[in-house]
């Protein structure tokens, strides 16, 4: 007799990016696929030295259950960056720690999704978000984007004449794929927006503490006058993504609806993790790894700039972003990213096809360059390479 699954199962799909980077776990393979930090940035000695103390003074607390919430020090200290860096308002009580800013995402889905809701979101958006997003059996309504962000008389225009919209999901500041950063009065006007047709933001922000160039700028939540606005985070990206811990902070009444869901999936996220990054917090200077991060990320962000202005055909689009790990790239419309992906696997370079960014398909004319992950020589002969590829291909069609 065969096995009957959940209906959700039959929209649910692998992520192209985790089948992509299969292949690229080979050492001979250039990849711009994953949204990888680079390892050699990793604190591996602070680390040691860290959680040989948290276990020596407090290994008990360390190895035991905890609440569901999250380690309170870490809390804090997270409700007092975001008050600082993103003119919030929170405290510890406004935070909960979850596996990555990924189960804040998922955790969004269980919270405010049924059935048939509808989801707003830029377009493209962050392929995953879409994957945690679907399995609640939603549909997504894409909103575009230009230069400064989602354009927001169309997000209105949709606001009004549609029904059944549950959530709006934005990433802000260096988005992914495109690495665009919204102008502040976008930020604004969404919070107007969502306050006004009550419908709550999910505002993902794994990537702004990693700026090259430009003012930072106010989150979305700082201008959010009814509490609908949430905000995901994560130290995946300006620490190391191995520990699983980020974070969603918002409302209070909210967050203890989140905390309700999260006791039913997990109980609670790695106690011995979260106290080792406390720590860590605690006797180093964040702020200053933070720097050697942007530093090493800046000149691989210019070198791949560089090389698509050097490689790539002249018709070729791209963005420059002022920060994060990503570029986005837009062949003519008649080329396949796709196609092209499969002729670089062949030479042993991967990178993310566009479409899989677009919930409801289409634009396989992209893809999505991540720059954070290798070294200069190889950004430069992997550039170089693909330039080729769709040169060739271009060729091949005249």
């Amino acid at each position: 007799m065969q096995l009957q699954f959940a209906r959700r199962m039959s929209d649910i799909k692998a992520s192209e990016i985790r089948e992509i980077l299969k292949v690229t776990e080979k050492e001979d393979v250039i990849s711009f696929a994953g949204g990888l930090p680079a390892p050699e940035l990793f604190p591996i000695k602070e680390i040691d030295e860290v959680s040989r103390g948290v276990l020596k003074e407090s290994g008990t607390k360390a190895l035991q259950y905890t609440t569901t919430e999250g380690y309170a020090p870490l809390r804090k200290w997270i409700a007092d960056r975001m008050n600082t860096r993103l003119s919030t308002s929170f405290d510890e009580d406004n935070i909960l720690i979850t596996h990555g800013s990924q189960q804040g995402l998922d955790l969004s889905g269980k919270v405010f999704l049924d059935e048939e809701d509808i989801v707003l979101c830029e377009s493209p958006t962050y392929l995953a978000a879409i994957s945690a997003f679907k399995a609640y059996g939603c549909h997504f309504i894409e909103i575009p984007t230009d230069g400064d962000g989602m354009v927001m008389d169309f997000l209105e225009d949709v606001l009004k004449k549609t029904n059944g919209i549950k959530l709006i999901y934005v990433i802000p500041t260096f988005q992914n794929p495109t690495g665009k950063t919204w102008s502040l009065e976008r930020r604004k006007r969404l919070a107007e927006l969502s306050a006004k047709y009550s419908i709550p933001v999910v505002e993902d922000n794994p990537y702004g503490e990693l700026r090259f160039e430009g003012e930072s700028l106010p989150s979305v939540k700082s201008f959010d006058a009814k509490g609908n606005v949430l905000c995901t985070g994560s130290f995946s990206k300006i620490f190391c993504p191995g520990f699983r811990i980020g974070w969603i902070a918002g409302d209070k009444e909210i967050i203890r609806k989140y905390v309700l869901v999260k006791q039913g999936a997990d109980l609670q996220c790695n106690t011995i993790a979260q106290m080792i990054i406390a720590e860590y917090l605690n006797r180093y200077d964040i702020d200053e790894h933070i720097r050697k991060i942007i530093a090493i990320y800046r000149k691989r962000r210019d070198v791949a700039i560089e090389c698509i202005g050097k490689y790539f055909p002249d018709n070729i689009k791209y963005t420059r972003p002022e920060g994060g790990l990503f570029t986005w790239v837009e062949l003519p419309e008649n080329i396949s990213s796709r196609t092209i992906l499969d002729t670089c696997i062949e030479k042993k370079i991967a990178f993310v096809p566009g479409g899989s960014f677009f919930p409801n398909g289409g634009k396989d004319n992209s893809f999505r360059i991540n720059f954070s992950n290798m070294p200069e020589e190889k950004i430069d002969a992997g550039l170089r390479m693909i330039g080729e590829v769709i040169r060739e291909y271009i060729d091949g069609l005249h």
